[in-house]
């Protein structure tokens, strides 16, 4: 309640007096109201709701709840700032985003926070300031309440390998379909994590997001370029007796968000699938994870002239991502995503979009955590309206980075011998 009447003036006095002018008429007018879709920015709806709701959940998490638990303060959060927080009627979007996609979104920066706090080389002081940075709920329980939250999260000693690309990028292919303004140099840095990898012995998958991906990337050219996250709700694993493979299956949340300037698309999914290692040879892994699901998702152009910015439907959705390992020196990696943003359930009864995105890196160890990365993106929305006509949309991008690594192996777990942590 202190966080949302504390966003709530501050949004009052930096960004729009009309919206958050809140008062006693305007929250009793919010609870007779019927739910609609709101017309907020993309970047509001779609990156700062999320956010937003992953502070309820680092709240809560923070505090000593499970992820459950803590889900239902995220969900519960959301509601009170759709009745409370502005002065517009509650929005259907906003809840989905905020309710559910902060705690898919939460979930692994609080992980992520709490692992810094145990593994950091840092003292103590900047682990504490490192945490509060990844998660600032679960940084502000800790400075508030001293001891009573001071008791670190049991992360189970979980496998995993983490990475930070910096670089430059260049545009190799636009089709942009409306005037628009495009960078074509652009700086980029990019943070990516595996947590909980499959193998780990004496590592269970009881609680959801045991095992998650999580990836942000910033680029000067739009801001955020790519946001994801997805992890194991419910699950187990497999391949405990077996010599060369070992994973985890089961459903899975997922929160995506992303745009390379010309358009966007975002969503908030359940899904079906499996994270798998497989040994080929003694040096060399094949990581894959492959999923197939559906959710609530949003696209649209950027800047589109005589047309509306974006809309929303259910978004069936795939993924399947492959990654061989070289041992210590290298490493291939290729990821396909596509997501449907139907008509159904949609603010507008008409038309559809199609979002395609494939990358494919290369890197090479120079020497301990320092290595090289070359990195092909290719993003792709074909969008069919009977009013607007077909749109095609594309833009591709080759990336050079300078990359540090934390972990050997680039993340793969080897079983068979003593060492079976990716990073010591």
């Amino acid at each position: 309640m202190g966080f949302d009447f504390l966003l709530n003036r501050f949004d009052y006095y930096f960004l729009e007096r009309s919206t958050y002018d809140v008062s006693y008429s305007t929250i009793k007018r919010n609870l007779r109201s019927n739910w609609v879709f709101d017309n907020d920015p993309y970047a509001i709806n779609q990156l700062g709701h999320p956010y937003q709701g992953s502070m309820y959940h680092g709240f809560a998490r923070s505090a000593g709840l499970n992820f459950w638990e803590s889900m239902g303060y995220a969900f519960g959060g959301s509601m009170l700032w759709e009745f409370a927080g502005e002065t517009t009627p509650p929005s259907r979007n906003d809840q989905v985003a905020s309710g559910i996609g902060g705690s898919f979104l939460g979930e692994p920066l609080f992980r992520m926070a709490i692992l810094f706090l145990e593994k950091g080389r840092v003292s103590r002081f900047w682990r504490e300031v490192g945490a509060a940075a990844i998660s600032p709920a679960t940084g502000f329980n800790r400075l508030a309440f001293g001891d009573r939250f001071k008791t670190i999260f049991p992360s189970n000693d979980p496998a995993y390998h983490a990475r930070l690309d910096t670089g430059v990028s260049l545009t190799t292919h636009s089709e942009r379909g409306v005037t628009q303004p495009l960078e074509r140099h652009e700086a980029i840095a990019d943070f990516s994590m595996d947590y909980g990898l499959p193998g780990k012995r004496d590592y269970a998958y009881r609680r959801p997001f045991d095992y998650f991906h999580f990836q942000v990337a910033a680029a000067t050219g739009n801001g955020i370029e790519n946001l994801s996250s997805r992890g194991l709700l419910l699950g187990r694993d497999y391949g405990a007796g077996a010599d060369s493979y070992r994973g985890v299956w089961g459903l899975y949340g997922s929160y995506d968000y992303i745009a390379p300037q010309i358009f966007r698309a975002s969503s908030v999914a359940l899904s079906l699938g499996s994270t798998t290692q497989w040994w080929l040879s003694r040096s060399v892994a094949l990581q894959s994870t492959a999923l197939l699901g559906a959710g609530y998702g949003a696209a649209g152009t950027i800047r589109g002239v005589g047309e509306r910015d974006y809309h929303y439907g259910l978004t069936p959705q795939a993924l399947l991502s492959a990654g061989l390992v070289f041992g210590n020196r290298a490493a291939f990696d290729v990821t396909l995503r596509d997501y449907y943003v139907s008509k159904v359930a949609s603010t507008e009864d008409r038309g559809h979009e199609n979002i395609a995105r494939a990358d494919a890196s290369f890197t090479y160890r120079i020497h301990r955590e320092h290595a090289v990365s070359l990195k092909y993106v290719w993003s792709r929305r074909d969008a069919r309206y009977p009013d607007l006509g077909d749109r095609t949309q594309s833009r591709a991008t080759i990336s050079l980075y300078y990359t540090i690594l934390l972990g050997p192996r680039f993340g793969a777990v080897d079983w068979r011998r003593r060492e079976d942590a990716t990073l010591r």
